[in-house]
Order: C-alpha cells, then structure tokens, then sequence
C-alpha cells in the first residue's frame, strides 16, 4: 500500500514538472515574439530614416541645379506650423507650383522640379497594386529662406532650410523642426531630420 501511494505522488509530481515547464516555455515564446515585433517597429523606423535623408539629398540637389528660380523654391512661409509643404497632402500642402521668377524655359524646369519633390514625397515613382510605396508614410518636406542670414545683404545669399518629415511608429521626443506640425496624429510620432545650406551664385 505504501509502495502504491509513494507511485501515485511520484507520477503527479512528473505531471506538474511537464506544465510548469510548458509554462516557462510558453513565457519564453511570448518575449521572443514581443521582441521581434520590436526588432521590426526598430527596423521600420531606421529604414524610413535613411529614406529621408535620400529625399533631403535629392532636393538640395534639385536646389543647386534650379539657380535662376530659387525664389520659386522657397515654399514654407509659416515657421510656426510649417507650411506651405511638398508631398502627402493635407492642410497646408502647396498645391500646383506656379513658379514666375525668370523665362518660361526656366520657370517650367523649377515647377517640373517642385513636382517632382512632390511625386518623390508621395512614393509616385513606385507603385503596387495601383497604391504608392515609394515612399516613407506620410512624407512631406518644407523649404524656407531666411533673408537674415544674406551675406553683405546681398539677395539672395541667406540660407536655405530644408526639411523632410514623415510618420513614426512609436512615441519619442517631440521634434523641434516645425513642418507639417499637428499632421502626425500626436508630434511624438512625426519625425523629422533637416539641413541648412548657402545656394554659391556662379552668374
């Protein structure tokens, strides 16, 4: 009788090591699935990053090659929210450039310019199943002229501002770069990065 009982504890105490185990196996799978989802919001957001510092290139770029009609390039008005703004539209967004600052020949290379910006921001150029994906979610760009900064006070010397935002996936730091402000749902998810730069006039 003894022997039979000492059985039975033996063969509870077996079960109750196999679900404590399952238990601690279960926990485990869970972290390693949290963290993964983690490890892909963290890729996500440094692959829109290096995204936006593309885009920012490609318009300094455009910026540089546009000399003759910078003045059509200097969109962003509003410091305070930001706007007017290329790309993903919303209040604010520029709208059809009409650019009047030197001949048609060249007022019609910056607005083809500005537009481009514009398709580059909305992700036009890359497209599946009809929706654009070219693109960081929600990407827009402002670019300012600060008349302050003109060398001598000569016009057009002063630098320019170029900014380039887009939709985070988690809550971080407010960004102190106003553009497209209030956009994002809360400004803990609108990220932005931007660089300043002096146009060197050659004529």
């Amino acid at each position: 009788m003894a022997m039979l009982q000492q059985r039975k504890t033996s063969a509870g105490f077996s079960l109750m090591e196999v679900l404590i185990t399952m238990l601690i196996i279960l926990i485990g799978l869970l972290g390693i699935v949290a963290l993964q989802g983690q490890a892909q919001v963290a890729e996500l957001e440094a692959y829109q990053r290096a995204q936006a510092l593309i885009m920012m290139s490609d318009i300094v770029d455009r910026l540089n090659t546009n000399r003759s009609t910078l003045n059509c390039f200097r969109i962003t008005t509003d410091a305070t929210d930001g706007t007017p703004f290329l790309g993903t539209a919303g209040t604010g967004h520029l709208g059809t450039p009409a650019c009047a600052a030197s001949t048609t020949a060249y007022n019609n290379l910056a607005n083809s310019a500005l537009t481009g910006i514009d398709n580059l921001l909305k992700g036009n150029f890359e497209r599946i199943s009809g929706v654009s994906v070219g693109a960081m979610i929600g990407a827009r760009a402002c670019i300012s002229y600060d008349n302050t900064t003109e060398l001598g006070g000569a016009p057009g010397t002063g630098l320019y501002t170029v900014i380039v935002t887009w939709q985070g996936m988690s809550n971080l730091n407010e960004p102190t770069q106003m553009c497209a402000k209030d956009l994002y749902g809360t400004e803990a998810q609108r990220r932005a990065i931007s660089t300043t730069l002096r146009i060197a006039d050659l004529f």
